[in-house]
């Protein structure tokens, strides 16, 4: 589906140069180091080449060379961006299922979408004339002027005006509440129509819930005979493999899917932070972190893509026009707020977990939501969102948010 260039590319060359660097101590000069060469970097990638009319010299450093189908991103947003090329499916309709019903969301003007990696790893292969170091970073040296990379066991890899840090990395202090997304899924094929790939369901609460926390199911088809269906919580810990698998066969069975009698062409299993802890998104003047590392993960969600998205977008622009390659904070801060609040009151029992969720889209037109949990919402539709949460509950949460945040430490 996706043509690979079979002339030689700039990341074979780049390969090379890297080695031979490496050979005589000397590290490869670079305009931009990416340091990870996951989704964030890729992104980046992409949008420099979209961005840049001039020739900057980039580094990627990273064990792996990322390429093929390794993870699943969804993500909703307006069509018509550069990435529509490479989705897998796209949704106008979702549903948002409870014991009580389904709900079926409009969300026009926007879109429910499904990207897999290789698609995005093979445009950022395209984009950019990237040196490529096949090899784990260590330190990352700031000296004022310019940023060191170099390996775990102190070898110069590169040398950047600049470094854009995408490794995972936990916040810079332990967060009050401390939740995680965690996740596996099953990519179905049947030989026979059974899904519908005109809609896909976002949330799906018929699932048991966790004696502390929230569990759903989620389904995204492809096609009528392909999808990804999926078990999440948000908890506290993680599962054990059999407990997730257990998990995932039953929701099949609620779904009325005979695993049985289909193929699992494919596994994904996936752990995403959701705390109020704070992420140091620019740990010294010339290094930036992305993705997770940088606090682009939604707090309340464990959502991501859209905001390493719009981290790509800026760097890409403020770098076309000579400036420092800085983002914007993916998210605002009355929107952590929120976060911590939200957490604090699903984490001490406060609002049960599915009536919260319900409620949110039962009293708000679905594209609110969706844009108050990609963080682009304004202060006015914020607090119309706040005035549709359960208001007590929320209350205690707030207050008790308030006085762990005046206690030292």
């Amino acid at each position: 589906m996706w043509r690979r260039d079979r002339r030689p590319t700039p990341v074979a060359a780049g390969a090379r140069v890297a080695w031979q660097a490496l050979a005589v101590s000397s590290p490869v000069d670079a305009d931009i180091v990416l340091v990870g060469g996951g989704g964030a970097a890729s992104l980046v990638l992409a949008a420099l080449g979209r961005q840049m009319r001039s020739r900057v010299r980039v580094a990627v450093v990273d064990p792996v060379h990322k390429r093929g189908q390794d993870r699943t991103w969804a993500f909703w947003g307006s069509p018509g961006t550069f990435l529509d090329p490479l989705l897998s499916a796209s949704w106008d309709e979702v549903d948002v299922v409870t014991p009580a019903g389904r709900r079926a969301l409009r969300l026009q003007p926007l879109r429910y979408a499904m990207l897999r990696s290789a698609p995005l790893y093979e445009l950022a292969d395209r984009s950019a004339d990237a040196v490529r170091i096949t090899a784990p970073a260590g330190s990352v040296t700031d000296d004022g002027e310019r940023v060191l990379v170099a390996d775990p066991d102190g070898t110069p890899l590169v040398r950047a005006n600049w470094a854009l840090d995408s490794r995972p990395r936990p916040p810079r202090r332990a967060g009050r509440t401390n939740w995680l997304q965690h996740f596996r899924g099953w990519w179905l094929e049947s030989d026979r129509p059974v899904f519908d790939p005109g809609r896909a369901v976002l949330m799906d609460f018929r699932t048991p819930q966790p004696a502390r926390g929230v569990s759903f199911g989620y389904v995204l088809p492809v096609s009528d005979r392909f999808a990804l269906v999926e078990y999440t919580e948000f908890s506290p810990a993680r599962l054990g493999d059999r407990e997730y698998d257990v998990a995932l066969r039953r929701y099949c069975d609620l779904l009325g899917l005979n695993v049985a009698a289909m193929q699992v062409r494919e596994v994904e299993d996936g752990v995403i932070p959701m705390t109020d802890g704070p992420f140091e998104s620019r740990p010294s003047p010339r290094v930036v972190r992305l993705g997770t590392a940088g606090g682009a993960t939604r707090p309340s969600t464990g959502f991501t893509f859209s905001a390493m998205a719009r981290q790509a977008d800026r760097i890409a622009r403020e770098v076309a026009a000579g400036r420092p390659p800085l983002p914007e904070p993916p998210y605002p801060a009355r929107h952590l707020w929120m976060d911590a609040v939200q957490l604090r009151a699903l984490d001490r029992g406060l609002v049960d977990g599915v009536a919260f969720f319900d409620r949110l889209f039962d009293r708000n037109p679905p594209d609110r939501v969706l844009r108050f949990l990609d963080g682009t919402t304004s202060v006015t539709e914020d607090l119309r969102l706040m005035g549709s949460s359960p208001l007590l509950p929320m209350m205690r949460a707030a207050a008790g948010d308030f006085v762990d945040r005046l206690r030292p430490g």
